[in-house]
């Protein structure tokens, strides 16, 4: 009976020493705060998704390395692909929401992608922050401001605006053709906004051609019409898959016209499809420069981490991921209606992209947009448009 007693008494110190010890036992549920992402990360813009989530990794991980928030609590992440289609980010959003149970949610990318798990995070009320997801009725519609959702970018009518301005004012161009996807929610709003201050400046529309992005790969015939239309620049506002092809395809035609797009082309990727050469005389509005000093530090830390150069939407991903940092710090809990209320007052935020300060009736970030242009295959910070 001694030994049984003593064995005893053994196993219950052992058990206290590990249980009482920090570096063994995992942390409790409530020291924990999960966090998920609805992003792309397969299927058709996976590199938008893929950059995003080792910036948002970064950011947790050197939150947690400060000791975490809320007096020490942990960030979890918790990854959800929704395979870049519209009816997965729904599932994904309710995966999170529901089984999960994150506090928020940090994605998806793409417009579409982002409106539709709107409904989910709605319903469940969690915030849910979109890096890049640009369409104007991602975060109002019918002139109501959607209450759980925000992000980190500009709005297509904002960079619609710039690029038309760019356009005229900085390249004197007068008569502008329109490539348009005609499914995709961003490229309609960008083209929309650039074609309505193009005209304003005094400049004309000569041609209005779509395409399908994710099926068409030969826009040869599209690109003959537009050709014969004699335009000074062709505005793409499309991603980087068509965009790459596109671009190629009228330098062989011998199209040597300005290309003009939106923060859609802001992948290496794009320089693989294209090409170097074409892309010459080729220019976009993007959230920022990786040139730009304000970068420089995350550039570093991404690079140590990944042993890779982080692009423009790895950088939104990371201003995402550091304004919910901020919110939950600023609201001092993780309850839904604080966190929503703090995201909504968020005012000089200073992100990697620049400094932004949303906007409470639309949930729409005031941050200024960089003209980028492509020079041997590199894209080169040319100027910056603030907000007016």
């Amino acid at each position: 009976m001694r030994k049984v007693f003593t064995m005893a008494s053994v196993a219950l110190l052992s058990l206290s020493l590990v249980t009482g010890c920090g570096t063994t036992a995992a942390p409790k549920a409530a020291e924990v705060i999960k966090v998920g992402g609805d992003l792309e990360l397969s299927g058709g813009t996976a590199m938008f998704g893929q950059a995003a989530e080792k910036a948002i990794k970064l950011a947790f991980d050197q939150q947690n390395a400060k000791g975490g928030v809320l007096g020490g609590k942990k960030l979890e992440y918790v990854s959800a692909d929704n395979k870049s289609d519209a009816g997965e980010s729904t599932a994904s959003a309710t995966k999170l929401a529901s089984q999960d149970k994150v506090v928020a949610i940090l994605g998806p990318m793409t417009s579409g992608d982002t409106l539709a798990a709107a409904q989910v995070v709605t319903d469940s009320k969690v915030p849910l922050i979109t890096p890049t997801g640009t369409a104007d009725k991602v975060t109002v519609e019918n002139g109501q401001v959607k209450p759980w959702i925000f992000r980190a970018c500009f709005i297509d009518p904002f960079q619609g605006q710039v690029a038309a301005n760019f356009a005229s004012d900085n390249l004197k161009l007068k008569k502008a053709a329109l490539f348009i996807d005609q499914k995709g929610d961003y490229s309609k709003g960008l083209a929309a906004a650039f074609e309505e201050n193009f005209k304003k400046s005094g400049g004309q529309i000569v041609a209005k051609e779509q395409y399908v992005a994710g099926s068409d790969k030969d826009f040869r015939a599209t690109l003959t019409r537009i050709k014969a239309a004699n335009p000074d620049v062709v505005f793409v506002p499309g991603y980087y898959q068509e965009v790459g092809l596109i671009v190629k395809q009228a330098r062989e035609m011998q199209m040597n016209q300005v290309f003009l797009g939106g923060d859609g082309w802001g992948s290496p990727q794009l320089v693989d499809v294209a090409g170097k050469a074409p892309l010459d005389n080729t220019y976009y509005v993007n959230h920022g420069a990786m040139d730009d000093p304000g970068m420089a530090q995350f550039i570093k830390d991404f690079k140590a981490k990944y042993n890779a150069d982080p692009d423009t939407f790895a950088a939104l991903g990371y201003d995402a991921a550091n304004m919910l940092i901020k919110a939950i710090e600023s609201a001092g809990s993780t309850d839904s209606e604080k966190l929503r209320s703090a995201l909504e007052n968020t005012k000089g935020f200073q992100g990697v992209s620049g400094m932004l300060t949303v906007d409470p009736k639309t949930h729409n970030p005031v941050k200024s947009a960089a003209i980028l242009q492509f020079k041997d295959g590199k894209s080169v910070f040319m100027t910056k448009i603030n907000p007016k």
